[in-house]
């Protein structure tokens, strides 16, 4: 034998010892088998990544599966990708641009009227450091999107979810939000030089936080809502980055990528994990890193930020709260 050619069993044994080292550092598969037959379930920016992953693997355990997207030609497309793949036929597509809040009323009407329930809502969809745009409203794209938006998808079906309760609702943020922090004097980006990495982290941070205020609104209504980063993967979200398109970053950082960023379907099974384990029935205004609970950053524990940060954005997309201590009544009138 050639010294310099290693016997396949040592060769099989190094590359399952990476395979589970890159496990062990960006996580590894959703630990609960529970199944969801009969439960619906919205993932927003469900046409690729982590969304569609997510989309898919709940439509295996069963789900009555709604993709709601910008792109309807692609979200149709991820819709019969999942159907064949899972032989489950409850999959659709749906209209959702969260970069306009008109769009996003139209959507929330049309899913209050045609679903008779909403089990689960996955805040999903994001945009990454992309240049300096606004939103059909006028928001800051990042801000708009991430975030604004999804805190209008969620209250305008917040009725739906408490009538199908127990019910969960997860928000998609990222370890970037420790990096971020609410500029309340300029949340728009209007006054200052446009940083779109710090924009991102407010976006993120805004998420963790809503999620806090949500869940203190939200007890006793059977409703749960928790925040998650799900880990760097390997999606279309760095698109404006350039990260994974740069021959050094190729070259130099490839190990490191490999090691660290996860695959679309690695990066999906926290959501997946959130939106079924029977062991957090309950658990509500948790912020988990992957599969494990962590703290988030000090400002996403800030109560008054996030109060003051609740009534900014209600103002913005254009909500009356008519009660700051609680939602089992009629929290919101447009």
């Amino acid at each position: 034998m050639n010294r310099y050619i290693l016997p396949l069993s040592v060769l099989g044994t190094a590359v399952g010892g990476a395979v589970l080292l890159k496990d062990y550092v960006v996580g590894g598969a959703c630990p609960s088998k529970a199944t969801i037959p009969g439960k619906t379930v919205v993932v927003t920016g469900a046409n690729t990544g982590i969304g569609k992953q997510t989309a898919l693997e709940l439509a295996k355990r069963g789900g009555n599966i709604i993709l709601a997207c910008r792109d309807m030609e692609k979200c149709e497309a991820a819709a019969k990708d999942i159907r064949g793949e899972t032989l489950n036929h409850h999959v659709n597509a749906r209209h959702l641009d969260l970069a306009s809040l008109k769009s996003i009323r139209e959507f929330a009407r049309k899913i209050t009227e045609e679903e008779e329930h909403v089990h689960i809502l996955i805040n999903n969809a994001a945009v990454m450091r992309c240049p300096h745009w606004t939103t059909e409203d006028g928001f800051e794209m990042q801000l708009g999107v991430n975030y604004l938006g999804h805190f209008l998808l969620t209250h305008l079906l917040l009725d739906k979810l408490k009538a199908s309760a127990p019910s969960r609702i997860i928000n998609l943020s990222s370890l970037a939000h420790v990096a971020g922090h609410i500029d309340f004097e300029d949340l728009n980006w209007e006054k200052r030089k446009y940083d779109t990495k710090a924009a991102y982290c407010q976006s993120k941070l805004a998420l963790v936080l809503f999620t806090k205020e949500l869940s203190r609104r939200l007890q006793g209504t059977g409703v749960t809502v928790n925040a998650l980063h799900p880990g760097v993967a390997r999606t279309e979200l760095g698109r404006h980055t350039g990260m994974h398109s740069s021959a050094f970053s190729s070259f130099m950082l490839g190990p490191v990528f490999w090691m660290l960023v996860k695959s679309p379907q690695l990066a999906a099974q926290p959501s997946t994990y959130l939106a079924v384990a029977e062991e957090l029935e309950g658990v509500s205004g948790k912020y988990f890193d992957g599969l494990k609970e962590r703290a988030p950053a000090p400002e996403a524990e800030d109560e008054e930020v996030a109060q003051r940060l609740w009534a900014e954005s209600a103002r913005l997309v254009g909500l009356e709260i008519s009660s700051g201590a609680s939602e089992k009544g009629q929290p919101l009138r447009k």
